[in-house]
């Protein structure tokens, strides 16, 4: 019953012969299990006659759910995400939700997802859970399953990890870690670990970790130079980057309809002006992300953003004064 109601999640229409050659039974079997889905509250649609087929539809209930092993984890990690988000999309700071707020449904279907689980399960969802910490950001870009896995149960176990890694200029290098814990913080996913190759703490983003494998070797947890690592996260991101000041003069609402704030904050000053700030490497892509924004706004600090805001208006300057079709209006929109 169970194989005949994965099948059915397809969402497809299957004929009585075809779900009988699939699953190897007779159409009598067929039948007799269909009517135990309905029995559990599964909408499965049946078309008598020729032509007919069977089909799970949506229904006014929600009935149990089948998952593989990487799916239960997935959603686990999904509502753990969601049970610490508010609704601007942001962790809260004690990592709880209020009272009638998405995220503490999310943290009761967790509470009762983990209470149903095979226990093989409940201990990745476990490991899972204790080797993450939530920092602001909503979901990141998608990291395979079972990375989180590995990942995590190397955290509980206290084993060694070993991975590729591809830094920001695509160089590979292979890295012997003890992972401490799992950060979700602005959007991405990282790894905060001792790098023993290093003697240091690292952090790693975890889509550009591969191949990653446990190791028997197991390490005494080291204390960590923070109170928590999504602040040594933070911290650690922060530090080498250059801050970034800019005022819009727009209200936030509009402002946040345009730009994509990742690893900044944009917070609202008065009802017609905000002011986002970022950490960042160079100036260079600083620039063309606001102006491209189309909002007028004002570079406040540092200097050497300042100048280089000058810089780039100046060489837009000359291009279009070289142009020789440049006219007094096509001048006026340079930054």
């Amino acid at each position: 019953m169970l194989e005949l109601l994965s099948v059915l999640q397809s969402g497809r229409a299957w004929s009585g012969s075809e779900l009988a050659r699939r699953l190897g039974v007779p159409p009598r079997t067929l039948r007799r299990d269909i009517d135990r889905l309905r029995e559990l509250g599964y909408p499965v649609q049946t078309q008598p006659g020729p032509g007919g087929y069977y089909r799970l539809v949506a229904g006014a209930a929600m009935p149990p759910l089948l998952l593989d092993d990487d799916e239960a984890v997935a959603v686990a990690l999904a509502l753990r995400s969601a049970g610490h988000a508010t609704p601007d999309g942001h962790a809260t700071p004690d990592g709880q939700a209020s009272a009638g707020q998405p995220g503490d449904a999310a943290g009761g279907a967790l509470r009762k997802l983990e209470q149903i689980l095979p226990a093989r399960l409940r201990r990745k969802v476990a490991a899972v859970r204790g080797a993450t910490e939530l920092a602001a950001g909503t979901m990141p870009p998608e990291v395979p399953v079972e990375l989180f896995s590995v990942i995590s149960e190397a955290v509980q176990q206290r084993r060694r990890l070993r991975f590729a890694y591809r830094d920001r200029d695509a160089e590979r290098t292979h890295r012997d870690v003890e992972p401490y814990r799992q950060v979700l913080y602005r959007n991405r996913w990282y790894l905060l670990a001792w790098d023993i190759g290093r003697h240091d703490w690292r952090t790693f983003r975890l889509d550009r970790v591969a191949e990653a494998v446990a190791t028997d070797h197991r390490f005494a947890p080291r204390d960590l130079p923070a109170d928590t690592a999504a602040a040594y996260l933070e911290a650690a991101l922060r530090t080498p980057r250059h801050r970034a000041s800019i005022v819009f003069q727009a209200p936030i609402d509009q402002v946040s309809g345009r730009l994509v704030v990742r690893d900044g904050l944009l917070e609202s000053l008065d009802s017609d002006h905000c002011r986002y700030t970022d950490w960042v490497d160079s100036f260079e892509w600083l620039a063309i992300k606001v102006t491209i924004l189309g909002l007028d706004f004002v570079v406040e600090e540092p200097p050497g953003f300042v100048e280089y805001c000058r810089t780039l208006r100046d060489r837009l300057d000359d291009a279009l004064g070289q142009s020789g079709s440049a006219t007094d209006s096509t001048r006026a929109v340079s930054p």
